[in-house]
Parts: structure tokens; sequence; C-alpha cells
């Protein structure tokens, strides 16, 4: 339609959001349906967070705040950044905002030119290079295989970086694949860095606390503090804490950068939700034992599905070192046939068969930029995967 901006033909819906939605609606028209596409916590938000939400409402603290963030839900971020991370950030350091996407969108609306060029490293989370297109910037995809444990190297990152680059964007551990990078993998990519002034480094540590088998988290400005002025540290509370529709995510980075992207957020959406924000505080300064009793569940999942997953013909996959998904490859299954006679030519002919044949949503890899693969959310409960991963297994036995 005439009336619809351009940039929106630069752009596609969420394919996980669409997953999920198609999961639910056929669900609602009585199917038998097992949805493995949305990436968000089975577990609840634990009780002491919920109970500082009410307080705060019973309280009346339920007016506008400053455009992006109460003065003492930034104090309860900067000590979560100096704790866990030995990173210091001041309140004009810190953006506090509607959920971790609010914050990338943020940063890029902020800061995008027409020609500026964003590397984002394949498979990623569907909604870095739309958010890049969206605020007038390019994507720079660059494929970081199954062969490389789905990790960005060294070498790559410097042939993708031009004089027209300003931001790389580093989610460690990653969705879709879970490969999280260790110190030594950091280290290296920011090494590289350091010889390039003019490119900013966007570190997505969303999925942070969900990590296995002694696996130690780094975040590049901790990895390399000479790059500071430079990243934006992202993280909040969606994930770990089980607080997907609280809707608060969180940055640290340069000042300036903080004073751009609070103007481009006093504009749009304004505070994130004032309740959401005293809850945060509350989940951030609490008891943090929990975290570790819940990675745990996920490592028990991820090793059944990734068991499982391996088991089934035209099927590889890897055991990833964080986050709640698995991201297998599908190679062996194109070029098959299914029962109705329908030739599997790509990572979404699979996920199609896989719902309609068996009833299993599944996200394809092509949505994250590196085919033929798709991705598992393993977020759902021991019982839900075991049936989930046989049916998938029964699809593929009975394809020819």
């Amino acid at each position: 339609m005439a009336f619809i901006a351009d940039a929106l033909g630069r752009i596609k819906p969420s394919p996980t959001i669409a997953v999920t939605s198609k999961a639910a609606e056929l669900r609602a028209a009585g199917k038998d349906v097992i949805g493995l596409g949305a990436g968000e916590p089975d577990f609840d938000t634990i009780d002491y967070v919920k109970d500082a939400g009410i307080q705060a409402i019973l309280q009346g603290k339920t007016k506008y705040t400053p455009a992006d963030g109460l003065p003492e839900v930034k104090d309860a971020i900067s000590r979560k950044f100096r704790r866990e991370n030995g990173l210091d950030y001041g309140r004009e350091n810190i953006s506090v905002n509607c959920g971790g996407k609010h914050t990338i969108y943020n940063a890029f609306v902020a800061t995008l030119n027409e020609g500026d060029e964003v590397i984002i490293p394949a498979p990623y989370w569907v909604s870095y290079p739309d958010m890049t297109l969206l605020a007038g910037g390019t994507p720079v995809i660059v494929e970081a295989g199954i062969e490389n444990g789905f990790k960005m190297s060294a070498a790559q990152l410097e042939a993708a970086i031009t004089p027209s680059t300003k931001w790389v964007v580093i989610n460690s551990p990653s969705n879709p694949t879970g490969a999280a990078y260790s110190y030594d993998e950091m280290k290296k990519l920011t090494d590289v860095l350091l010889n390039y002034p003019h490119v900013w480094i966007f570190a997505d540590d969303i999925y942070e606390h969900i990590v296995y088998d002694g696996f130690q988290f780094y975040t590049p400005a901790a990895v390399e503090p000479k790059l500071k002025d430079r990243t934006l540290t992202m993280n909040g509370v969606a994930k770990a804490y089980a607080m997907t529709g609280w809707r608060i995510g969180y940055a640290g980075g340069p000042e300036e950068l903080i004073s751009a992207m609070r103007k481009v957020q006093s504009q749009s959406t304004s505070n994130p939700c004032s309740i959401s924000q005293i809850a945060t505080i509350a989940a951030l300064d609490g008891d943090q034992g929990y975290l570790q009793v819940r990675a745990e569940a996920f490592k028990k999942r991820r090793d059944l599905v990734v068991e499982m997953i391996n088991n089934v013909p035209g099927l590889e996959c890897p055991t990833p070192e964080g986050a709640f998904y698995v991201y297998p490859s599908c190679a062996g299954l194109i070029g098959k046939v299914t029962p109705d006679g329908k030739t599997l030519e790509s990572d979404l002919d699979v996920s199609t068969y896989l719902l309609e044949s068996v009833g299993v949503a599944v996200v394809h890899g092509e949505a994250f930029g590196l085919s033929p693969h798709f991705r598992i959310s393993y977020a759902t409960s021991d019982d839900i995967l075991v049936e989930a991963c046989t049916r998938i297994k029964t699809a593929c036995e009975a394809l020819k």
C-alpha cells in the first residue's frame, strides 16, 4: 500500500514469533502440536521478585519514571556489572529499556546512517539484520558454520571490516546455536578490534547465566578493557530470571551513546514499566543461587535433546556451551521424499514437514542466516522434549 513506509519493505516479521503463533493457532484448532519455537523459559518468575512487583503496585510506584530508567534501578545494574563482569558503569553509563530487543533497536537507530555496516555472525538472532535495515544500515553477514562450532574466527572478523563498519555484534552464548566464546576465542576477536578504532562492539550477553559443563562466561569489555569506551554491553532479566513478560533489558556503555539512546527512547516508548523496574532491582540484588539450579535443569534437557536428535537419521546435533537451543544440521534430509511424495529441498521444507506430519514446530535455519539447519528450543519439560524428539525421529524414518 502506498502509504506504508518504504523502510518496512526492507524487513520481514519475526520468524520465531511467527512459528510460535502458528503452533498456537493449530492447538486452538484442536491439533496436537508441540511448540519448540519460543525462546522462553518454562520456569516461573521467582516469588521474591513477584513480591517486589506486587509491593511496588501497593506502594503506588505506578507513575512515569525517567525515560531510560529509575536511578535506583541503574544502581542495581551498576552493582551487577561490577560484581559479575568487573565493569564499572555509573548511572550516566546505563540505559534501561523495554526488553533486550528494545536496547538493540535504540542503539542502532541512534547510531546508524545510510551506508553504515553492521557485522553479524551467522547463525544470528533473527532481529539483528532487520533492525540494522530498519535503521538504515547494511548487514554484513559472516558465516560461522558447524565446522567452526558456530563461532566467528578472528580472521573472518578482520576480513569483514571495512571503512564503513560501524558495529560488530557478538552474541555469546548465542541464539540460535548456544555456542559461546571462551576467553581465548574472545581475546582473539578483541585483539583484532583494537586495530580498528572506528568499529564499535555490541555485546549481547542475555544468556550469560545459562552455561554448562564449567564454561566460564566472558564479555568483550572485560576481556579487553581498552575497548570499553566503544562497547555497549547489553543484558536483561528475561532469560535467566524467567521474566520475559516483564520486558526489561539494559545496557552499559559510553555516556555519549547512552545519551543518544535516551533521546530515541524519550520520543518512542518513554520509560519501561515502573513496576517491572522495581522487580528488576529485586532480581539483580537478591539471592542468585537458583540461577545455577535452573541452569542444571537446562543442561539435563540439553543432554537429552542432543542425544535423541543425534539418533535421528539425517540429523547432526552439536552440543552447545550455553543458552537453551540446539541447532541441528538437516543436510542429511535434503533431497529425501516424504510419504506423500514431496521432495525436501530446504530447511523450510523440513520444518514444514515436521509440523504437518508429526505436529512439532521448530524454526527453519534460513531464518537465522545459515542453512540447512533448524532450531529447537529446549526451554520446556523433559516429558515434552522426549515426545517431540520421538516424533521427529518417526517423521525422519518415514522419509524415502
